[in-house]
């Protein structure tokens, strides 16, 4: 059986991977671009530089030997009108070209799709969306903290209505605001989590729920004043974390209050984390996604490209 091929260019990740439809077998390469230490991001510009310098090398070494049936590319972060982001436009001109050159069929979707698909992948529940059953996803990364009513869909495979999200700063960004705060370096899920457990803290959190969603704005303001006092940063850390998942808790309660029995799927980076991850599965009947295909990944991207080509049922 011929794999499909999936590229993914995110703000912050250049990512290639091949699905076996047969064996439901994943390969995928990655590299995350670079950030100037004490920065909290990059430009556009620059993100799409480095996707467009790094792509060829991933595809040389993943694609050596292989036949692809189908190409799958994120163009976008979320199936909705305006959503855009010029980074993809590197992996959408490979994509372009390489169905060209060999004939496969191109199949584009979200960035937010890919990561849903992803978690499905993991967790071996994409019979979720092959079955055409509804079900509640969370995308919690640096650029949303959406909750979606996900509903199986010929077109896009999935169709996410929002039920709820942040309304300013986004878990991700907060991370990773504190982390740098903290002198950790970006992205700091990874240096943050490992921070907040050595911390024995307790915390009593009350998020602040909008109608529409969560405020997160005010953690980033909460620890720089913890900082200022002089809080110990594993402290600082943890409570981060704990306010996000604080946040997290009450958007689910509301969306099962909304659709009892739906399964829910989180998706995104800052679901890797073993503190939110930990406690939000002792909570809810949920799934999650191993950290790999967590973060950001080309994963789901070649698993909607199988879908779609009608090499997945």
């Amino acid at each position: 059986m011929n794999s499909c091929l999936g590229i993914d260019t995110s703000n912050y990740t250049t990512s290639v991977a091949l699905f076996d439809p047969e064996s439901r077998s994943i390969t995928q390469k990655k590299l995350l671009l670079p950030v100037r230490d004490g920065e909290r991001g990059l430009r556009q510009s620059d993100a799409l530089f480095h996707h467009t310098c790094r792509l060829p090398g991933l595809l040389e070494e993943i694609l050596s030997d292989r036949e692809i049936s189908a190409v799958g590319v994120s163009t976008r972060p979320r199936n909705l009108e305006g959503s855009y982001m010029p980074c993809f436009l590197a992996g959408e001109s490979a994509a372009r070209a390489i169905s060209a050159a060999i004939g496969a069929p191109l199949f584009r979707t979200s960035h937010q799709v890919g990561h849903i698909l992803a978690a499905l992948y993991s967790c071996e529940s994409l019979g979720l969306v092959l079955s055409g059953r509804q079900f509640i996803a969370f995308h919690v990364s640096g650029g949303t903290t959406d909750c979606l009513l996900a509903t199986p869909d010929s077109n896009e495979i999935i169709k996410c209505r929002e039920l709820s999200t942040s309304l300013d700063l986004k878990a991700g960004q907060a991370v990773d605001r504190v982390g740098v705060m903290l002198g950790l370096s970006f992205p700091c899920g990874a240096e943050l989590e490992k921070l907040a457990l050595e911390s024995t803290a307790k915390f009593r959190i009350k998020p602040v729920i909008r109608p529409g969603g969560c405020c997160l704005s005010g953690v980033e303001n909460i620890c720089k004043r913890m900082l200022e006092n002089g809080e110990k940063p594993c402290d600082i850390a943890l409570y981060c974390l704990k306010y996000i998942e604080a946040a997290v808790i009450a958007m689910t309660e509301d969306a099962l209050a909304k659709y009892p029995g739906l399964p829910v799927v989180f998706a995104g980076g800052v679901m890797s984390d073993c503190i939110i991850r930990e406690s939000l599965s002792k909570r809810f009947d949920s799934m999650f996604a191993e950290p790999a295909l967590s973060s950001d990944n080309a994963c789901g991207i070649a698993v909607f490209a199988a879908i779609k080509d009608g090499l997945l049922k």
